[in-house]
This record gives C-alpha cells, structure tokens and sequence, in this order.
C-alpha cells in the first residue's frame, strides 16, 4: 500500500495542529506496549454531500475498547464527535478515511501504565479501496491462515487495541507471501473468525452467515449494518458456528467493513466459491450498501453530513 499523502491539519488533544508537528514521545507507553485504542471511519462525498458512516457507533466501540483496559478517555463523545467533523473540514476533503486513536503517552516506562497520560488525536486521509481497486467487482482469492485468532480469555477481541493487529499482520503477511489477498482466521477450537481486519459472511442455500461474537471476532460497525440490509431485503441473516469446510462449499462468501466496505471472495485456498464471482446476494447488499455512501440515501440514520 501507497504511503499516505500528508494533509493539513492533524487534531490532538483539542486542537489542530501541522501535519510536520504532529509527534509524540519515542517513550511514550505506545510505542513500546501497544496501548493504543482507535477506529477506521470514511465520509463519503455522497449526492448529498460530504456524510460520516455510522459516526456514532463507531465512538461507542471507541470509548468501550479504552474502558476494557481501564483507560478513560479525557473527552466527551460529543467533543469527539464535533473535532471529527472540524477536523474534515480543516482539511477541505471531498471524502477521506478518519482514524481516532486514543493512546497511553510519555509518563512511566513499565507495563503497568498508572502514570502514562491518555491521548487522543484523529487524522484524516484519502484512501481508496482497501483490498484492490476492482475487489468489489471481481472479488479476491484468499487463504486459510496457519495463524489463529487468539483463544478467549487471552485478548480481548472485542476491543479495537493497537496490540490486536500484530495478529492481524501475521495473518495478512503470510496470505501476501503465499500470492493472497487476505487471509482467514480460525479460532483456537479451529472455527472461522474473521479476516486480518474484516468480519466475513457466508451464503448457503439463501441463508446468511456469519461468526458468533465469541470467536474472537471484532464487533464490526459494517457487520451490524448488513444484518439491517439483510433483513430489508429479505433475507435471513444470523450468526452462528461455522466450520472450516464451509468456507469451501459455500454459495458465496464475502468481506465486510468500514476499509473492505463489502468484498466478495472468489477463492479459498484456490477452491473456486459459487461462480468465481460476486453472487446475487453479494450483489444485493452491495447495491443497498452504495445507495447510502453514494447515494445519501439516510433511511436508517447512519449518515452525519459535514455541514
């Protein structure tokens, strides 16, 4: 992936500041722990103008990653909600991606972090489609990764931590080195997970699948809006167990989140998936899922516009 173009201005902690200046300490609790807490946001330059997706409940699943680790964030989600937005602006980009992140800075150098300050900065960027300029259409040939989720218990999938995605680039490295453009993990009990950094789905017979929250997935923003397109259009949805040889012998299969948007899968292990190609209910969701991020379509409230 190409290096990110540098942009303007750069929030952190309550105020903008020059791309050149926005730094922080090489003994700041991050850097060596991987104390960070973030997500992945895009605006779209919608028919209707400049739109956060799902800008709310991304903050949600930012101040509940921080709690779990008993970090507290020094600001309300209204002040992070309206710094996003100032923080679009100042940068006059017709759409971008956002991340906040939230992370422990310079104070004590030990793993117990008591008196490490919490910071927060967000920064915003165009970047385009996540796993290839045509995965949407064509879809991607992806691998079984070697690499498991880590078990229950051990880290806490359900937050959105820094530390998380070294198993993420494990997983995503091995799948690149083998001539994949993603990989999927399995559980510690050998049951499908997730992707590097995207919650998966399968089609069988009609029905629409995905990983219960208890296998180490990350309760993704996309994941729950697709349970809302699903059941609009008419189909069942619902999460349940699902074994490693369903991968194989599924209708269609697909990748969904805020990067990935929704990316359908055409091979496992270089065992073709329905056609090769995107299927009808990939196809369905995807055209619901467009309909708002460029459409500006609002039905289901997930848009906040960048007046």
């Amino acid at each position: 992936m190409a290096p990110v173009t540098p942009v303007s201005k750069i929030w952190m902690d309550g105020k903008l500041v020059d791309w050149k200046d926005a730094n922080i300490h090489i003994l700041s609790h991050v850097v060596h722990y991987g104390t960070s807490w973030f997500e992945g946001i895009r605006c779209y330059a919608t028919k209707k103008g400049r739109a956060v997706l799902s800008l709310d409940d991304h903050l949600s699943r930012l101040y509940n990653s921080a709690k779990i680790y008993r970090a507290e964030i020094p600001f309300s989600k209204k002040e992070l909600h309206d710094a996003i937005l100032e923080t679009i602006r100042a940068n006059d980009l017709p759409w971008c991606y956002i991340r906040p992140v939230v992370y422990r800075g310079y104070g004590g150098v030990g793993v117990i972090a008591e008196d490490c300050p919490i910071n927060v900065s967000i920064i915003v960027w165009q970047w385009g489609k996540y796993l290839g300029a045509d995965a949407l259409e064509k879809g991607v040939d992806v691998c079984v990764s070697s690499w498991t989720r880590f078990a229950p218990n051990t880290m806490p999938a359900l937050a959105k931590v820094g530390a998380n995605y070294m198993n993420s680039q494990l997983i995503k490295m091995e799948a690149y080195a083998n001539g994949y453009k993603e990989g999927i993990a399995l559980t510690s009990q050998g049951y499908v997970s997730e992707g590097s950094g995207e919650n998966l789905f399968l089609v069988r017979n009609g029905v629409i699948y995905t990983p219960l929250l208890s296998d180490s997935i990350l309760q993704g923003i996309t994941r729950s809006n697709i349970f809302k397109l699903a059941k609009d259009a008419g189909y069942e949805a619902k999460e349940n167990v699902i074994s490693r040889e369903m991968l194989y012998i599924a209708d269609e299969l697909f990748f969904v989140g805020t990067a990935s948007e929704i990316t359908p899968i055409r091979s496992v292990d270089k065992i073709t998936i329905g056609d090769g190609k995107a299927g009808p209910i990939t196809r369905k969701l995807q055209t619901l899922f467009f309909d708002v991020v460029e459409g500006g379509n609002d039905k289901y409230n997930w848009l906040t516009f960048v007046k």
